[in-house]
């Protein structure tokens, strides 16, 4: 275990490890003891260079995240306007209810790159649906099984995961009270008739941690029953 270039990350090498999109994205969970998450991400944009012309949906959090780009140029949407990132521009605070996504510039803008990386985490809440390792674990992994494995698109699916990483999809700005409407849906929709209709926010089968999992779903009425702890060996 050794601590990063980067004030307060600790590596492992036992540190898991999330490949999606046929290893265009690897997601490295770090620790850090002021965070709630902390992940290291690999974009390699010749492996993606189809799936990084999409844009993913603009959405907002419940809590403070941190972004910072430590190789190449990485793309920053806040509340329409556009950032970029690099790695002498250091950590960049996004703050609860403010709109944004994140993605790598095109290679042709890289400087001669074809690999963007960045860490990004959290802050650390009392919250049991928050920013955590097991909600981008689930979200990269159900993304994955659309595009990679053709799965159908569930919106309740992705209202469920949102709501349990405390995230909420963003409408326009000319809607009013878009996010009140937006975690509304979130809790009403993906939480409460989801869970009656059998969508988890969280899946074992996608998840390293399934006891932090099941402690989170415990917390919700519609949920708890999805709540099953792997037995002790």
């Amino acid at each position: 275990m050794h601590n990063s270039a980067v004030p307060g990350m600790i590596y492992s090498e036992t540190d898991p490890v999330v490949k999606v999109f046929n290893g265009a994205v690897i997601g490295r969970q770090l620790t850090h003891p002021d965070r709630s998450f902390a992940l290291q991400v690999n974009l390699d944009l010749v492996i993606g260079r189809d799936i990084f012309t999409r844009k993913p949906p603009t959405h907002f959090h419940v809590q403070e995240e941190y972004i910072q780009a430590i190789e190449g140029k990485l793309g920053l949407e806040i509340d329409g306007k556009e950032i970029v990132l690099t790695p002498k521009d250091g950590p960049y605070t996004i703050h609860p209810f403010v709109d944004h996504r994140s993605y790598p510039l095109p290679e042709a803008q890289q400087d001669g790159g074809s690999v963007v990386k960045f860490l990004l985490s959290g802050e650390k809440t009392a919250r049991a649906f928050e920013l955590s390792p097991v909600f981008f674990e689930n979200w990269y992994r159900y993304q994955n099984e659309v595009v990679i494995n053709g799965a159908p698109i569930s919106l309740i699916q992705l209202l469920s995961t949102f709501d349990a990483g405390g995230s909420y999809l963003s409408f326009p700005r000319w809607v009013p009270f878009g996010q009140g409407i937006s975690r509304i849906l979130g809790v009403v929709v993906g939480r409460w008739i989801g869970g009656l209709l059998g969508y988890q926010p969280f899946y074992e089968k996608w998840t390293t941690d399934w006891e932090l999992a099941c402690k989170k779903m415990e917390s919700s009425l519609t949920q708890r029953r999805f709540a099953n702890p792997r037995k002790a060996d």
